[in-house]
């Protein structure tokens, strides 16, 4: 199951590099509530539906995040998007699941829409497409 988010800002792929890491993310996404470790590319994280190790990797528009031990394979990405700016991938590997856990997929996504528009306030960022 896939959910989308679009950010009408543009920062350039090297600004999401440098400013979306795991030590960061409760900045960007109120449903990521804690960072419990932070190991550059690794971490592990405290998040509304508990406590996982979260993976990071540099993609050529922006950046991707996994958490290796969900038993939903969450995955999200957030990356430049020619025509919507920044936009927010989330996904799962289930086709039905539970109205609530989908309630609180988009409850993520638009926590992250939320934060990344920070980005487009940032001096400098704008609409700039770098």
């Amino acid at each position: 199951m896939e959910f989308f988010a679009a950010v009408a800002c543009r920062p350039a792929a090297a600004r999401l590099h440098a400013r979306l890491t795991v030590a960061d993310l409760p900045c960007w996404c109120a449903s990521i509530e804690r960072v419990l470790a932070d190991h550059g590319a690794d971490g592990e994280i405290y998040t509304v539906w508990g406590r996982f190790r979260v993976h990071r990797e540099e993609i050529r528009d922006g950046v991707r995040f996994t958490l290796p031990g969900c038993p939903n394979a969450l995955a999200w990405t957030v990356r430049r998007d020619e025509s919507a700016g920044l936009l927010v991938h989330c996904t799962i590997d289930r086709r039905d699941p539970d109205p609530d856990f989908v309630a609180s997929l988009q409850r993520f996504v638009a926590d992250w829409a939320h934060g990344l528009a920070r980005l487009a306030q940032d001096p400098g960022e704008g609409a700039r497409a770098s």
